[in-house]
Order: C-alpha cells, then sequence, then structure tokens
C-alpha cells in the first residue's frame, strides 16, 4: 500500500505519442504523489549514464546546471500538480529514458522511466525460400546456451534470447 501511495510517473504530455522524432519539441510530464515539493528531471542513456537536466520548484522556478536559471535546449514548469518538461528541437543526443525525482524528507522518490527513442529502423524479413532453406535451425532453442565444442557456459549470461 505505501509503494502505491507515493508512486510518481514521468510521461509524454501528449498520451497518443510512442517515439519522438528528429527536430520535433518534445513535451513531457511527471505526476509526482506531492506537488509541494519540487522535482527534478534526470535522462538515462542506453548505457546507463545519468545526466540531470532540471530542477523545478513548487513555485515553477527553474534551475539547469551550473546554476543556470534558463536553457536554450529545455524548459521546465509547474502546471497545477503537473511538472513539465519540454526539449526543444529533440535530437539524436536527447535520447533516453526520461525520469522525474522528488526529495521528501530526505528520501529519493524515482518516477516511472519514459523512454524517449527515435523508432526503430528495421530490414526487411527474409525471403520465404531463405527461411525454407535454413529449417534444419529453425527448431533449435536460440535462449538456450550453446553445448558446441568450444564454448564455455560459464560465458553464457542467459539473460536475453536473440
Amino acid at each position: 500500500a505505501q509503494g502505491q501511495r507515493n508512486t510518481m510517473e514521468a510521461r509524454f504530455l501528449n498520451r497518443n505519442m510512442k517515439h519522438p522524432i528528429e527536430g520535433q519539441r518534445l513535451e513531457l510530464e511527471c505526476l509526482p504523489f506531492s506537488s509541494d515539493n519540487g522535482v527534478s528531471w534526470i535522462r538515462q542513456e542506453k548505457d546507463g549514464k545519468l545526466h540531470f537536466i532540471v530542477y523545478i520548484s513548487p513555485l515553477s522556478r527553474t534551475t539547469f546546471p551550473r546554476n543556470e536559471r534558463t536553457s536554450s535546449q529545455f524548459e521546465g514548469s509547474k502546471q497545477g500538480s503537473s511538472f513539465r518538461l519540454v526539449v526543444e528541437n529533440f535530437k539524436a543526443q536527447d535520447q533516453g529514458t526520461y525520469f522525474c525525482i522528488a526529495n521528501i524528507n530526505q528520501t529519493l522518490y524515482f518516477s516511472s522511466g519514459q523512454p524517449a527513442f527515435f523508432p526503430a529502423t528495421t530490414t526487411a524479413a527474409p525471403t520465404t525460400a531463405a527461411a525454407t532453406t535454413q529449417s534444419s535451425h529453425v527448431n533449435k532453442d536460440i535462449c538456450m546456451p550453446s553445448s558446441e565444442p568450444g564454448t564455455s557456459s560459464e560465458n553464457i549470461l542467459n539473460l536475453y534470447c536473440e
């Protein structure tokens, strides 16, 4: 019950959005369980690196890196109980998972993450003839460790399937 009471959500302001497009204005909102405190916005890159973007006070005052009050790349504001982040002219280096964080009574509360990546580019599927010629490999379970000579099960993480 406590976990549900203290949940926060970060999401695209436009709920129909799935992926940002290069050059667009991207708008995100943070819905904290308490709007009496300010929130910080951070972005996590695919490799896990974290970047502080902005702190937004309960009075909608913003503090960007190096104690700057404004940014040419980002906007932050509080509207009602929602804390908003705008990424102007979304670029490849802006891709990542966005989180908001609240510091309440010396405890950090993290929102759910909102992934913001360009749509994945897909390659053409193999033709039916090509799939048929490799049918002997289709039934092989590619999630299991290889038992081929020269491989070591110690080096296989078994976390993902191909």
